[in-house]
Protein backbone atom coordinates (compact mmCIF):
# COMPACT_ATOMS: atom_id res chain seq x y z
CA UNK A 1 0.00 0.00 0.00
CA UNK A 2 2.98 2.45 0.65
CA UNK A 3 3.54 2.43 -2.89
CA UNK A 4 0.27 3.80 -3.65
CA UNK A 5 -0.32 7.39 -4.28
CA UNK A 6 -3.18 8.96 -2.52
CA UNK A 7 -3.12 12.79 -2.62
CA UNK A 8 -5.42 13.58 0.42
CA UNK A 9 -8.07 16.53 0.95
CA UNK A 10 -6.94 19.86 1.35
CA UNK A 11 -9.26 22.49 1.18
CA UNK A 12 -12.03 21.70 -1.80
CA UNK A 13 -8.75 21.42 -3.97
CA UNK A 14 -10.82 17.39 -4.70
CA UNK A 15 -10.06 18.01 -8.23
CA UNK A 16 -6.83 18.38 -8.39
CA UNK A 17 -6.32 15.32 -6.15
CA UNK A 18 -8.80 13.06 -8.43
CA UNK A 19 -6.34 14.06 -10.66
CA UNK A 20 -3.18 13.56 -9.43
CA UNK A 21 -4.48 9.86 -7.46
CA UNK A 22 -5.55 8.70 -11.29
CA UNK A 23 -2.15 9.73 -12.34
CA UNK A 24 -0.10 8.35 -9.32
CA UNK A 25 1.80 11.31 -9.39
CA UNK A 26 1.80 15.32 -8.34
CA UNK A 27 1.14 16.17 -12.38
CA UNK A 28 -1.63 19.18 -11.54
CA UNK A 29 -1.42 21.56 -8.70
CA UNK A 30 -4.30 24.17 -8.63
CA UNK A 31 -2.45 27.15 -10.59
CA UNK A 32 -2.16 24.84 -13.45
CA UNK A 33 -5.63 24.25 -13.24
CA UNK A 34 -6.47 27.69 -13.40
CA UNK A 35 -4.66 28.30 -16.25
CA UNK A 36 -6.99 25.48 -17.70
CA UNK A 37 -10.23 26.66 -16.57
CA UNK A 38 -9.42 30.60 -17.35
CA UNK A 39 -8.55 29.62 -21.11
CA UNK A 40 -11.60 28.00 -21.06
CA UNK A 41 -13.83 31.07 -19.79
CA UNK A 42 -12.06 33.07 -22.73
CA UNK A 43 -12.99 30.66 -25.20
CA UNK A 44 -16.55 30.92 -24.10
CA UNK A 45 -16.45 34.82 -24.14
CA UNK A 46 -15.21 34.52 -27.52
CA UNK A 47 -18.34 32.06 -28.88
CA UNK A 48 -20.30 34.97 -27.22
CA UNK A 49 -18.58 37.70 -28.55
CA UNK A 50 -19.57 36.47 -31.93
CA UNK A 51 -23.48 37.18 -31.68
CA UNK A 52 -22.22 41.27 -30.84
CA UNK A 53 -20.84 42.61 -27.99
CA UNK A 54 -23.74 45.21 -27.35
CA UNK A 55 -25.99 42.23 -26.92
CA UNK A 56 -27.96 41.54 -23.52
CA UNK A 57 -26.73 38.28 -23.45
CA UNK A 58 -23.26 38.98 -23.92
CA UNK A 59 -23.40 41.29 -20.90
CA UNK A 60 -25.38 38.86 -18.93
CA UNK A 61 -22.63 36.17 -19.52
CA UNK A 62 -20.22 38.98 -18.56
CA UNK A 63 -21.30 39.62 -15.10
CA UNK A 64 -21.61 35.59 -14.74
CA UNK A 65 -19.34 34.40 -12.62
CA UNK A 66 -16.98 31.17 -13.95
CA UNK A 67 -18.57 28.11 -14.37
CA UNK A 68 -15.19 26.22 -14.43
CA UNK A 69 -13.39 27.06 -11.37
CA UNK A 70 -14.50 29.22 -8.14
CA UNK A 71 -12.78 30.62 -5.25
CA UNK A 72 -13.49 27.28 -3.19
CA UNK A 73 -10.53 25.67 -5.65
CA UNK A 74 -13.76 23.83 -6.96
CA UNK A 75 -13.21 23.12 -10.98
CA UNK A 76 -15.88 21.55 -13.54
CA UNK A 77 -15.58 18.52 -15.48
CA UNK A 78 -14.25 20.35 -18.94
CA UNK A 79 -10.88 21.57 -16.75
CA UNK A 80 -10.86 17.86 -15.74
CA UNK A 81 -11.34 16.58 -19.60
CA UNK A 82 -9.13 19.12 -20.79
CA UNK A 83 -6.08 18.37 -18.28
CA UNK A 84 -6.26 14.46 -18.92
CA UNK A 85 -6.50 15.46 -22.82
CA UNK A 86 -2.94 16.48 -22.07
CA UNK A 87 -2.11 13.09 -21.88
CA UNK A 88 -3.95 11.56 -24.35
CA UNK A 89 -7.00 10.76 -22.28
CA UNK A 90 -10.46 11.09 -22.61
CA UNK A 91 -13.70 10.58 -20.70
CA UNK A 92 -16.95 8.37 -21.26
CA UNK A 93 -19.69 8.90 -19.39
CA UNK A 94 -20.42 5.27 -17.64
CA UNK A 95 -24.16 4.93 -17.57
CA UNK A 96 -24.33 6.90 -21.43
CA UNK A 97 -26.39 4.49 -24.04
CA UNK A 98 -23.51 5.29 -26.31
CA UNK A 99 -21.23 3.21 -23.48
CA UNK A 100 -23.57 0.65 -22.29
CA UNK A 101 -24.09 -0.55 -25.35
CA UNK A 102 -20.71 -1.54 -25.71
CA UNK A 103 -21.14 -3.96 -22.50
CA UNK A 104 -17.77 -3.76 -20.95
CA UNK A 105 -17.47 -5.18 -18.02
CA UNK A 106 -16.30 -2.64 -15.51
CA UNK A 107 -13.43 -5.00 -14.07
CA UNK A 108 -11.94 -4.51 -17.68
CA UNK A 109 -11.43 -1.06 -18.08
CA UNK A 110 -8.56 0.95 -16.33
CA UNK A 111 -10.61 3.51 -14.04
CA UNK A 112 -13.13 5.91 -13.17
CA UNK A 113 -13.25 9.39 -11.76
CA UNK A 114 -16.47 9.78 -9.79
CA UNK A 115 -18.66 13.43 -8.92
CA UNK A 116 -20.97 14.22 -6.75
CA UNK A 117 -21.79 17.64 -4.93
CA UNK A 118 -18.19 19.21 -7.07
CA UNK A 119 -16.50 16.05 -5.05
CA UNK A 120 -14.50 14.07 -7.82
CA UNK A 121 -12.09 11.41 -6.99
CA UNK A 122 -10.81 8.35 -8.70
CA UNK A 123 -11.59 4.40 -8.47
CA UNK A 124 -8.24 3.06 -10.82
CA UNK A 125 -6.44 -0.39 -11.39
CA UNK A 126 -3.01 -1.33 -10.05
CA UNK A 127 -1.75 -4.27 -11.22
CA UNK A 128 -4.52 -6.96 -10.83
CA UNK A 129 -6.80 -5.11 -7.73
CA UNK A 130 -8.77 -2.20 -7.86
CA UNK A 131 -8.67 0.84 -5.38
CA UNK A 132 -11.22 3.42 -4.26
CA UNK A 133 -8.44 6.51 -3.67
CA UNK A 134 -11.00 9.07 -2.66
CA UNK A 135 -9.00 11.83 -1.02
CA UNK A 136 -11.68 12.14 2.08
CA UNK A 137 -10.21 8.42 2.96
CA UNK A 138 -6.90 8.17 5.61
CA UNK A 139 -5.58 5.86 2.63
CA UNK A 140 -6.23 3.55 -0.43
CA UNK A 141 -9.18 1.11 -0.28
CA UNK A 142 -9.12 -2.03 -1.83
CA UNK A 143 -12.26 -3.14 -3.82
CA UNK A 144 -12.05 -6.71 -4.87
CA UNK A 145 -13.23 -7.67 -8.50
CA UNK A 146 -16.73 -8.88 -7.51
CA UNK A 147 -17.57 -5.79 -5.61
CA UNK A 148 -16.60 -3.28 -8.07
CA UNK A 149 -20.07 -3.26 -10.15
CA UNK A 150 -21.99 -3.57 -7.12
CA UNK A 151 -19.70 -0.58 -5.72
CA UNK A 152 -20.70 1.61 -8.98
CA UNK A 153 -23.74 0.79 -8.85
CA UNK A 154 -24.23 2.25 -5.36
CA UNK A 155 -22.41 5.30 -6.15
CA UNK A 156 -24.83 5.36 -9.21
CA UNK A 157 -27.92 5.36 -6.73
CA UNK A 158 -26.38 7.92 -4.32
CA UNK A 159 -26.85 10.82 -7.32
CA UNK A 160 -23.20 9.91 -8.77
CA UNK A 161 -21.83 10.68 -12.43
CA UNK A 162 -19.41 8.34 -12.72
CA UNK A 163 -17.16 8.87 -16.00
CA UNK A 164 -14.98 5.94 -17.67
CA UNK A 165 -11.18 7.01 -18.57
CA UNK A 166 -9.89 5.89 -22.00
CA UNK A 167 -6.27 6.14 -23.27
CA UNK A 168 -2.49 4.70 -21.81
CA UNK A 169 -2.51 5.87 -18.28
CA UNK A 170 1.44 7.14 -17.41
CA UNK A 171 3.75 4.35 -15.74
CA UNK A 172 4.13 4.28 -11.89
CA UNK A 173 5.82 2.06 -9.20
CA UNK A 174 2.52 1.06 -7.79
CA UNK A 175 1.22 -0.57 -10.87
CA UNK A 176 4.91 -2.42 -11.49
CA UNK A 177 4.84 -3.64 -8.08
CA UNK A 178 1.44 -4.94 -8.09
CA UNK A 179 1.25 -6.59 -10.98
CA UNK A 180 3.84 -9.60 -9.49
CA UNK A 181 1.83 -9.56 -6.11
CA UNK A 182 -1.37 -9.09 -4.27
CA UNK A 183 -1.85 -6.87 -1.45
CA UNK A 184 -4.24 -7.50 1.38
CA UNK A 185 -6.48 -5.11 3.44
CA UNK A 186 -7.38 -5.94 7.04
CA UNK A 187 -8.96 -3.23 7.78
CA UNK A 188 -10.72 -0.15 5.68
CA UNK A 189 -9.20 3.11 6.11
CA UNK A 190 -11.95 5.72 7.56
CA UNK A 191 -12.65 8.89 6.44
CA UNK A 192 -10.39 11.87 7.38
CA UNK A 193 -11.88 13.37 11.09
CA UNK A 194 -13.18 10.45 11.73
CA UNK A 195 -11.13 9.32 14.61
CA UNK A 196 -11.20 13.29 16.12
CA UNK A 197 -15.11 12.97 15.82
CA UNK A 198 -15.24 10.38 17.89
CA UNK A 199 -12.57 11.36 20.23
CA UNK A 200 -14.46 14.48 20.91
CA UNK A 201 -17.76 12.97 21.15
CA UNK A 202 -16.43 11.09 23.97
CA UNK A 203 -15.08 13.58 25.64
CA UNK A 204 -18.07 15.85 25.56
CA UNK A 205 -19.61 12.68 26.98
CA UNK A 206 -16.70 12.75 29.85
CA UNK A 207 -17.26 16.54 30.52
CA UNK A 208 -20.96 16.10 30.77
CA UNK A 209 -20.37 13.70 34.25
CA UNK A 210 -21.61 10.39 32.04
CA UNK A 211 -19.02 7.15 31.84
CA UNK A 212 -19.50 4.46 29.27
CA UNK A 213 -20.98 2.23 32.40
CA UNK A 214 -23.40 5.18 34.02
CA UNK A 215 -24.50 4.95 30.09
CA UNK A 216 -25.56 1.53 30.53
CA UNK A 217 -27.37 2.01 34.37
CA UNK A 218 -29.70 4.78 32.94
CA UNK A 219 -30.48 2.40 30.14
CA UNK A 220 -30.75 -0.65 32.83
CA UNK A 221 -32.97 1.45 35.01
CA UNK A 222 -35.27 2.65 32.12
CA UNK A 223 -35.75 -1.29 31.68
CA UNK A 224 -36.56 -1.90 35.06
CA UNK A 225 -38.95 1.32 35.00
CA UNK A 226 -40.36 -0.09 32.01
CA UNK A 227 -40.76 -3.77 33.73
CA UNK A 228 -42.61 -2.01 36.90
CA UNK A 229 -45.31 -0.19 35.06
CA UNK A 230 -46.05 -3.53 33.21
CA UNK A 231 -46.11 -5.20 36.54
CA UNK A 232 -48.47 -2.50 37.97
CA UNK A 233 -50.63 -2.63 35.11
CA UNK A 234 -51.18 -6.15 35.61
CA UNK A 235 -51.70 -5.43 39.35
CA UNK A 236 -54.62 -3.05 38.50
CA UNK A 237 -56.15 -5.67 35.95
CA UNK A 238 -56.25 -8.15 38.57
CA UNK A 239 -57.37 -5.93 41.78
CA UNK A 240 -60.22 -4.52 38.98
CA UNK A 241 -61.40 -7.93 38.63
CA UNK A 242 -61.06 -8.92 42.16
CA UNK A 243 -63.70 -5.55 42.96
CA UNK A 244 -65.95 -6.98 40.18
CA UNK A 245 -66.26 -10.16 41.85
CA UNK A 246 -67.41 -8.57 45.18
CA UNK A 247 -69.53 -6.15 43.43
CA UNK A 248 -71.29 -9.59 41.59
CA UNK A 249 -71.51 -11.14 44.83
CA UNK A 250 -73.03 -8.28 46.74
CA UNK A 251 -75.79 -7.60 43.52
CA UNK A 252 -76.56 -11.51 44.38
CA UNK A 253 -77.12 -11.27 48.20
CA UNK A 254 -80.17 -9.24 47.81
CA UNK A 255 -78.65 -5.30 47.74
CA UNK A 256 -80.63 -2.83 45.55
CA UNK A 257 -82.19 -3.92 42.76
CA UNK A 258 -79.13 -3.10 40.06
CA UNK A 259 -81.49 -2.19 37.12
CA UNK A 260 -83.41 0.64 39.77
CA UNK A 261 -81.14 4.07 37.59
CA UNK A 262 -80.75 5.46 41.22
CA UNK A 263 -79.36 1.97 42.93
CA UNK A 264 -75.77 1.67 43.90
CA UNK A 265 -73.67 -1.19 45.21
CA UNK A 266 -70.61 -0.18 47.47
CA UNK A 267 -67.32 -2.32 47.16
CA UNK A 268 -63.73 -2.75 48.61
CA UNK A 269 -60.92 -2.46 46.55
CA UNK A 270 -59.25 -5.54 47.02
CA UNK A 271 -55.22 -3.68 47.71
CA UNK A 272 -56.94 -0.88 50.40
CA UNK A 273 -58.18 -4.37 52.81
CA UNK A 274 -61.38 -2.29 53.30
CA UNK A 275 -59.85 0.89 53.78
CA UNK A 276 -61.53 3.11 51.06
CA UNK A 277 -64.68 2.35 49.66
CA UNK A 278 -65.89 2.42 45.62
CA UNK A 279 -69.53 3.58 44.66
CA UNK A 280 -70.61 2.05 41.27
CA UNK A 281 -74.39 3.01 39.54
CA UNK A 282 -76.08 0.02 38.43
CA UNK A 283 -75.37 0.79 34.83
CA UNK A 284 -71.69 1.01 35.51
CA UNK A 285 -72.12 -2.41 37.65
CA UNK A 286 -73.87 -4.04 34.34
CA UNK A 287 -71.00 -2.98 32.25
CA UNK A 288 -68.08 -3.81 34.24
CA UNK A 289 -70.31 -7.65 34.75
CA UNK A 290 -70.73 -8.04 31.09
CA UNK A 291 -66.72 -7.61 30.77
CA UNK A 292 -66.30 -9.86 33.50
CA UNK A 293 -68.39 -12.64 31.91
CA UNK A 294 -66.79 -11.82 28.79
CA UNK A 295 -63.14 -12.53 29.82
CA UNK A 296 -64.19 -15.81 31.83
CA UNK A 297 -65.54 -16.74 28.83
CA UNK A 298 -62.59 -15.89 26.54
CA UNK A 299 -60.52 -17.87 28.83
CA UNK A 300 -62.60 -21.00 29.39
CA UNK A 301 -62.80 -21.33 25.11
CA UNK A 302 -59.04 -21.03 25.24
CA UNK A 303 -59.40 -23.60 27.47
CA UNK A 304 -61.06 -25.80 25.64
CA UNK A 305 -59.12 -25.30 22.98
CA UNK A 306 -56.15 -26.42 24.26
CA UNK A 307 -57.83 -29.55 25.54
CA UNK A 308 -58.61 -30.45 22.04
CA UNK A 309 -55.09 -29.78 20.44
CA UNK A 310 -53.81 -31.47 23.54
CA UNK A 311 -56.16 -34.60 23.04
CA UNK A 312 -55.44 -34.26 19.70
CA UNK A 313 -51.96 -35.27 19.41
CA UNK A 314 -52.22 -37.70 21.70
CA UNK A 315 -55.04 -39.33 19.86
CA UNK A 316 -57.78 -39.80 22.57
CA UNK A 317 -61.23 -37.48 22.54
CA UNK A 318 -61.43 -34.54 24.63
CA UNK A 319 -64.07 -35.06 27.84
CA UNK A 320 -67.62 -34.43 26.78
Amino acid sequence: MESIFHEKQEGSLCAQHCLNNLLQGEYFSPVELSSIAQQLDEEERVRMAEGGVQTEEYRTFLQQPSGNMDDSGFFSIQVISNALGVWGLEIILFNSREYQQLQINPIHEKAFICNYKEHWFTVRKLGQQWFNLNSLLTGPELISDTYLALFLAQLQQEGYCIFVIRGSLPECEADQILRIMRVEQQQRPKLIGEDEAQRVSVQQTSDAGHTADEVLLDEDEEELRKALALSRQGMEVEDEEADLRRAIQLSMQGGSDPRSPGAAVTAGSSHDSGSSEEAMTAEELRRRRQAYFDRQQAQSSAHDRSSADGAKESGTKPDQ
